[in-house]
């Protein structure tokens, strides 16, 4: 069984843990630099990318975890997750902290505000139809070459692939529906 962290920072941890556990894997939550050893993969999940990237910093686990995941950590990242994985931010702080490693353009906010916040069914390549929630989420306004888009919305990437990383502008955690996290444990056991 492979053991998947899920940074426990901010976000919906409960949820993607429960996700974990129905695609299979073993979840643990992820707080200190300590939690990091043994795992197979992490999530990154939703919550507010400036202030998760001030927490990186501040319980130590922002460089750690850039290196990791530059080492080939796989990472899956939702929402907030999407921009931490992301090379670019646009409208983004001047100070914001990323753990990179997508080849990829986000637009924080990109939808609207949270009032803006929708579902849509979406086509994710390798998945299925699967319902996609939105909430203040990104989109990909750039993807490099070497990234597999999986989904858009309208002409929007909005599920990405590069390699070991996956990342979602939506909240597959929130539906009940463990097929994203399925796929994403999948990539760790073939």
């Amino acid at each position: 069984m492979v053991a998947v962290g899920v940074l426990a920072l901010q976000g919906d941890v409960r949820e993607h843990i429960s996700a974990l556990e129905k695609a299979g894997a073993s979840a643990v939550p992820v707080k200190r630099v300590s939690d990091l050893e043994g795992l197979d993969g992490i999530v990154l999940p939703g919550g507010e990318s400036t202030t998760m990237g001030k927490l990186l910093t501040l319980f130590d686990l922002l460089e750690p975890l850039r290196k990791r995941i530059a080492d080939g950590l796989p990472a899956y990242g939702t929402c907030a997750g999407m921009i931490l994985l992301a090379s670019e931010v646009l409208d983004g702080r001047h100070d914001q902290k990323l753990l990179g490693g997508l080849d990829i353009t986000v637009r924080r906010n990109a939808f609207g505000s949270q009032v803006h916040s929708f579902e849509e069914d979406l086509s994710v390549a390798g998945v299925g139809e699967v319902h996609g929630v939105f909430i203040r989420a990104p989109w990909v306004e750039r993807a490099g070459p070497s990234v597999d888009v999986l989904a858009r919305v309208g002409e929007h990437p909005v599920a990405v692939r590069q390699g070991h990383l996956l990342a979602t502008s939506f909240h597959p955690e929130l539906t009940g529906d463990a097929r994203m996290h399925e796929f994403f444990v999948s990539t760790m056991v073939s």
